[in-house]
């Protein structure tokens, strides 16, 4: 079953505290997806685009344009609890 994201909310240095419906809370710290992935650099360079995080509709991803997303499993599996 995919975990459900109740609530994101952006830290700073990059990192993001996520909460899913089940209760559980993780960061997951978004600053090796910047180094690693081209199109997540954006979140960096692009001033102000971090804190602009959303869940999408269905609970399944946060994200922050079309082109930038990244699923609850992965959030679940590499975030630290919190």
């Amino acid at each position: 079953m995919i975990p459900k994201i109740r609530k994101v909310i952006p830290r700073d240095d990059f990192l993001l505290l996520v909460e899913f419906e089940d209760g559980r809370k993780v960061i997951y710290d978004v600053k090796d997806d910047i180094e690693s992935l081209a199109d997540f650099r954006f979140l960096q360079s692009e001033k102000g685009l971090f804190p602009q995080v959303r869940v999408d509709s269905s609970g399944t991803c946060v994200f922050w344009t079309d082109r930038i997303d990244l699923p609850s499993d992965i959030i679940l599996k590499y975030g630290k609890p919190a």
